[in-house]
């Protein structure tokens, strides 16, 4: 590889540390099952990951990917996943992350909107890409992931074969500390799930995600050597170069909510899995069958979820099957920057579901040490540059922002969503504007009050989604419910639309709906809703099946209402 001699931040150099750290633990352990359907499963220790990922990283170098050449990657989680990507950040290559579950549209507008020079994907990918035509012209490095078909370029096993059985050991230049980028260059483009409009590809850098790494650790107190099962890809990345033992479950990463809870106890189980990450679905169908059938998990040091605000309710059903010093700790923030803020459910059962429950927003925390926060008065337009009369006092409700070492500066190819979300400061930096709502307490925590672009604004004011639909989840027969505004002549009509509990799909709803409008009435932000629409199975995101695409409720709301 051509390497230059001086020191890096590249991502890869964590992954290689572990492996002079503790050479032989398993790095990434993944499943499988044999013709008979029994389970098996295989493994690469810290060595041989960071070995077999230098390998496969000078095989990609002699097929032309190279340094700032972006590349695809369509491979789901397995050893071949972790390998291929640590690859590519040795290299200095810039992967290119889209998550299968936004649909085949907005995934052929991501890829062609990436432009990238390889692809690195499964036969099935490879068979959508031709098909589809996704990304033809730029795309001059095809390599699969298993059995090559019609479609040419190589497979992975080529690749690995082009790189010879030279090691970093045996090969100086490609020392941990050595790799060729420099922290501000770019390290992948990660797209965003598009659950308020288009997915955007956000640019992140090595030190983006070398300062991700080391707020990770610093929040939770990760340790090398502990076990971790990851259930949404971008997360599992963290293990190893926080020197965590990937632990794969067996489930279908796009589709958390409908994730075997038996398979996943008897997995933690096995393996003493001592963390693990959860959307709130996947916390929240966990916790029902922890629930339902005693089980408890004693390992478990802690649980992190995030994606979308986990109910109260549902963190407090996980959380007595942890031990008594073990917490589901929820960090805020977005594709953009993460984490921004944290708060652990002793501090949300024991004190802010309280308010929560009484219109106040979902207290996520305080923000994260080295992170500005600041909460600016609500605008739609761009914000060209930073001054203080943006800023609200406490209390207020605004839009949040913040600037801190793991927020990404631009969107790769979208110059006018990169001028409406960023704010130039004085000094050259910069305010990433999270496109939320919500206000900073006295004690100095941030409560969310939901997306700004969700508000309904009517000429008697304006209502925030999260305060609004608290008031209305407390209902014992409600699962959840979505604020939207549906238009009426001049002026917008709010409307609570309701997703019952299965075991209260069958109560008649001309009583429910009365009980609802009656708990409304006693709040003030929420005595204007007069009108609630039961829905069947709200929308949600294909990434953590917990965000609500509100914008297809408002459309479903407006039918009804005729």
């Amino acid at each position: 590889m051509n390497v230059s001699a001086t020191v890096t931040s590249n991502i890869a150099s964590h992954l290689s540390a572990m492996a002079a750290q503790q050479p032989g633990t398993p790095a990434v352990i993944a499943p499988h099952r044999d013709r008979a359907g029994r389970l098996h499963y295989s493994q690469l220790t810290f060595r041989e990951l960071d070995d077999t990922s230098s390998q496969l990283a000078r095989g990609f170098e002699r097929l032309g990917i190279r340094r700032g050449v972006r590349t695809a990657l369509m491979v789901p989680p397995s050893l071949d996943f972790f390998a291929v990507t640590f690859a590519l950040f040795k290299l200095g290559a810039v992967p290119v992350l889209i998550d299968p579950g936004i649909g085949l549209k907005n995934f052929g507008n991501c890829l062609n909107e990436a432009e990238p020079t390889g692809f690195i994907g499964i036969p099935k990918a490879h068979a959508a890409r031709v098909v589809l035509g996704w990304g033809q012209k730029p795309i001059k490095i095809p390599i699969t992931v298993g059995t090559k078909w019609f479609w040419g370029g190589h497979s992975l096993a080529q690749v690995l074969s082009l790189g010879g059985t030279g090691t970093p050991d045996s090969r100086p230049e490609e020392a941990a500390t050595n790799y060729p980028s420099q922290p501000d260059e770019t390290a992948a483009i990660l797209f965003t799930s598009g659950s308020t409009g288009a997915p955007k590809g956000v640019v992140y850098t090595h030190a983006i995600f070398s300062a991700q790494v080391e707020q990770v650790r610093q929040l939770y107190g990760i340790q090398p050597g502990e076990i971790d099962l990851p259930t949404f890809p971008l997360f599992a990345l963290f293990g190893p170069a926080l020197g965590m033992t990937e632990v794969l479950p067996e489930m279908d990463f796009t589709r958390p909510a409908q994730a075997d809870p038996v398979k996943l106890v008897a997995t933690i189980e096995r393996f003493r899995v001592t963390n693990m990450f959860g959307s709130p679905a996947l916390i929240n169908r966990l916790g029902r069958h922890g629930e339902g059938h005693g089980i408890k998990l004693p390992t478990l040091r802690r649980a992190i979820s995030a994606g979308a605000p986990v109910p109260a309710k549902v963190l407090a059903r996980f959380a007595r099957m942890l031990p008594s010093d073990a917490q589901v700790f929820t960090p805020y923030g977005a594709t953009e920057c993460l984490p921004v803020a944290s708060i652990g459910s002793n501090e949300i059962v024991g004190e802010t579901r309280v308010q929560t429950e009484l219109g106040k927003g979902v207290c996520v925390g305080r923000p994260v040490p080295g992170l500005t926060l600041k909460i600016l008065r609500i605008t739609d337009e761009a914000l060209a540059a930073w001054s203080d009369d943006l800023e609200l006092p406490p209390g207020e409700i605004g839009e949040i922002a913040v600037q801190a070492p793991q927020a990404s500066r631009a969107y790769f190819n979208r110059e006018q969503s990169t001028a409406l979300a960023k704010i130039t400061t004085r000094d050259s930096g910069f305010f990433h504007r999270m496109g939320d709502v919500g206000y900073r307490d006295a004690r100095g925590r941030i409560w969310f009050c939901g997306r700004k672009s969700h508000r309904v604004i009517t000429r008697a004011g304006t209502l925030f989604t999260i305060p609004c639909e608290a008031i209305f989840n407390t209902h014992p027969a409600v699962f959840r419910s979505a604020l939207v505004g549906v238009p009426r002549g001049d002026d917008t009509e709010p409307v609570i639309c309701i997703e019952l509990e299965a075991e209260a799909r069958n109560l008649e709803e001309t009583k429910l709906r009365a009980e609802l409008l009656a708990l409304g009435a006693k709040f003030p932000h929420t005595q204007a809703i007069r009108t609630v629409l039961f829905h069947p199975a709200f929308p949600v995101d294909i990434r953590h099946n917990a965000k609500i695409f509100r914008e297809k409720l408002a459309v479903w709301a407006k039918d009804q209402r005729g």
